[in-house]
């Protein structure tokens, strides 16, 4: 059933690595909720999403490391880096004191994190299309 829902595993050897960089950058989003909700509300919320999304797609892919997975990774880890450099290169509302402010450390944890997630993430899907699955060969031979 979930094979239908999420797609037939990889069982990519990156698995672990996109697994781990997830949860780092759901945990390096914990401490700046809460200030991000006193000082910009909308911000503090999409932290609270990316955190959540991060550890959902890490337990995903300790089940069940589908290519659906690996691609929403991709997604979400993808967008949290370009909501971070628009942050560093426009004034959002409510967060204009952080134009130019590229080296805080929470912030360059979570982008080096989720660039390992898209990275490792896209090599794992690559390699699927390098090595196709027995059915695959089968099929083709037939």
């Amino acid at each position: 059933m979930i094979d239908r829902f999420l797609g037939r595993p990889l069982r990519s050897p990156l698995r672990l690595l996109v697994v781990a960089a997830a949860l780092v950058a759901a945990c390096a989003h914990v401490p700046v909720i809460a200030p991000h909700l006193d000082e910009a509300p909308y911000m503090g919320a999409l932290f609270i999403v990316l955190t959540v999304a991060c550890v959902v797609l890490a337990a995903t892919l300790l089940v069940h490391d589908a290519p659906r997975v690996y691609a929403l990774s991709v997604l979400t880890c993808g967008l949290a880096v370009i909501g971070y450099a628009a942050t560093r290169i426009v004034a959002f509302p409510m967060l204009a004191d952080d134009v130019g402010n590229w080296f805080e450390p929470l912030g360059v944890v979570s982008v080096i994190s989720e660039s390992v997630v898209v990275v490792a993430s896209v090599v794992a899907l690559r390699g699927r299309a390098v090595h196709p699955t027995r059915r695959d060969r089968s099929a083709a031979t037939a």
